[in-house]
């Protein structure tokens, strides 16, 4: 163990007591994990002591058929990505879009019941209704089983949510896991991340309900031993029903899976830790995400989630080098997708989704189509600068206002559905004053008695009727999700035509059921604005 203390003397001569803490805890988790990843974690460490990334590196291209043929020019196209975040090469044939709320709930239940090592799931809340009980009621099979089948339990349930919205009420998130926690508590954890943005006044002063917009947990992670679930869904009635939403299913992908799991356990770590009798605590040596300083913890709170990006993308380099001079015996064609995890936590200093999203939209070439989806369009200035000043073209979908989450709402929240109509209104008076209209153009989603929540981003090169790329996720492109929230997405870079036929097929199903916004929209009566609801847009922008 002399290794780690040298570490930790190092770290204990260039920070605080509170950040050196946090390396004590990194340096002890990435020595255990040392058997189970191959290779020195210590070298693991390397990257926390620089502020930002080295020199762009050497990635190793991939090998077989496919990578000579398709893969390996399409992934030299997007390979800038592997400079900022790991890169996991996986056969297309595990990934399956998921295209309805059903498909998505029943997807997770299945393989709670069937989960033998790890639960781990990241939500912005647990809602309390019959569904959701169902679903809790699936992990408490699955922990049961695990107990009866061994004297030590190897199955984890791990739960990510956020505070302010798992604890809002008197039943909540928190209330629906108390009773797992106190009869698993070996084997289960609930952490509740609270961003530090609110703290002293005012997080007196803000109302239960609004507190959430000052940011929030906002990951949508659903693992299941090495099958993961990558989605903008929640764990909540409507998502499991009718609202809808994007979901990606990647199974028997382990290096994927491995480093969400971490990711989430990063996150944890930072969170309030759920205790059996409701009470709620920190881990040694982390900073409180109200009560400590926050520069101190949001310095504190990056070390530990880019330790966990940039060990993994270390790791991965020393791997991809070493690959070059071996054969590693896989099948031709069996690899030709490519998974970029994209993170985005600007409370703590990290914008890597950002970045790589601001580079997909500025390279677009002129012959390529985006088509980007929102639940709430809500651009961030720098991604409608890169829009409309971009030479691909784009068909951009949205919620039209039935079918915003908001519609009905009362109070504030109430106006939100028509602030989006301001929105969009001042975005295509904007696009025709450049006269874009041949280029980019706006659609609304409309579904009778559904809601409309699906994000992300198809991407489709000169020529191909199919997309190569898609981002799916958490992050809505809006402010909040660039600014205040914690988001994650993945992007997959695929040469696998059965997965690109999927992808086509899914942006046709969202698209089929919208329609094209032109001048006469926003005659409409229903399209009428109050001069007041224009008035406080430009808050909601920034909070809802």
């Amino acid at each position: 163990m002399a290794a780690p203390m040298s570490w930790r003397r190092l770290v204990y001569s260039m920070y605080t007591p509170a950040i050196a803490g946090v390396f004590t805890r990194i340096s002890d988790r990435l020595f255990r994990a040392r058997d189970r990843r191959g290779g020195s974690s210590v070298l693991l460490l390397a990257p926390l002591l620089a502020e930002t990334d080295p020199a762009p590196r050497r990635i190793a291209r991939p090998t077989g058929s496919a990578g000579a043929q398709g893969t390996d020019g399409l992934y030299a196209q997007f390979r800038w990505m592997a400079e900022h975040v790991p890169a996991f090469r996986v056969p297309g044939t595990h990934i399956h879009i998921l295209t309805s709320p059903d498909q998505f709930y029943q997807a997770m239940k299945a393989r709670i019941k069937t989960a033998k090592r790890r639960v781990v799931m990241a939500s912005l809340y647990l809602g309390t209704g019959q569904l959701e009980q169902e679903l809790v009621g699936c992990m408490e099979e699955a922990l049961q089983r695990s107990q009866d089948n061994s004297h030590a339990p190897d199955l984890k349930v791990s739960i990510l949510l956020d505070y302010t919205r798992g604890s809002r009420g008197q039943v909540n998130s928190r209330t629906m896991l108390l009773p797992l926690l106190q009869r698993f508590t070996s084997q289960m954890r609930v952490s509740l991340y609270h961003t530090p943005d609110l703290r002293g006044l005012l997080r007196l002063l803000v109302p239960q309900r609004f507190n959430e917009t000052i940011g929030v947990q906002h990951i949508k992670v659903y693992l299941f031993d090495d099958s993961v679930i990558i989605s903008g869904a929640n764990l909540s009635d409507s998502y499991f029903t009718n609202r809808q939403d994007r979901y990606v299913l990647l199974e028997n992908c382990g290096e994927v899976a491995d480093f969400f799991s971490d990711l989430v356990e990063a996150v944890g770590d930072i969170s309030l830790q759920l205790q059996p009798n409701d009470s709620i605590t920190m881990l040694e040596g982390m900073v409180h995400p109200y009560k400590g300083r926050n520069q101190t913890r949001a310095c504190a709170a990056r070390i530990v989630v880019m330790s966990h990006v940039n060990g993994c993308r270390a790791l991965q380099r020393l791997t991809n080098l070493s690959e070059d001079s071996e054969d590693e015996g896989m099948s031709e064609g069996e690899e030709d997708t490519w998974v970029f995890p994209l993170v985005q936590m600007k409370p703590l200093g990290i914008q890597v989704d950002e970045q790589i999203t601001q580079r997909l939209l500025t390279d677009a070439g002129p012959e390529s189509t985006m088509f980007l989806t929102s639940g709430y369009f809500n651009l961030t200035r720098a991604y409608m600068r890169l829009v409309l000043g971009a030479g691909a073209s784009y068909r951009i979908l949205t919620a039209s206002p039935e079918v915003n989450g908001f519609f009905g709402a009362k109070g504030l929240a109430g106006a939100i559905p028509a602030a989006y109509i301001h929105i969009a209104r001042q975005f295509y008076n904007q696009v025709c004053r450049l006269g874009q209209q041949e280029r980019v153009h706006l659609h609304e989603y409309h579904r009778s008695q559904w809601t409309f929540h699906a994000k992300g981003l198809w991407y489709y090169l000169q020529g191909q009727d199919r997309p190569c790329l898609t981002l799916i996720g958490s992050p809505n492109f809006g402010y909040r999700s660039v600014h205040r929230d914690l988001e994650a997405q993945i992007a997959i870079v695929t040469e696998n035509e059965e997965l690109q036929s999927q992808l086509q097929e899914e942006q046709e199903m969202l698209y089929q059921r919208s329609t094209e916004v032109s001048s006469s929209t926003f005659e409409q009566p229903d399209r009428h604005v109050q001069l007041w609801v224009k008035l406080v847009t430009p808050l909601i922008k920034n909070f809802f």
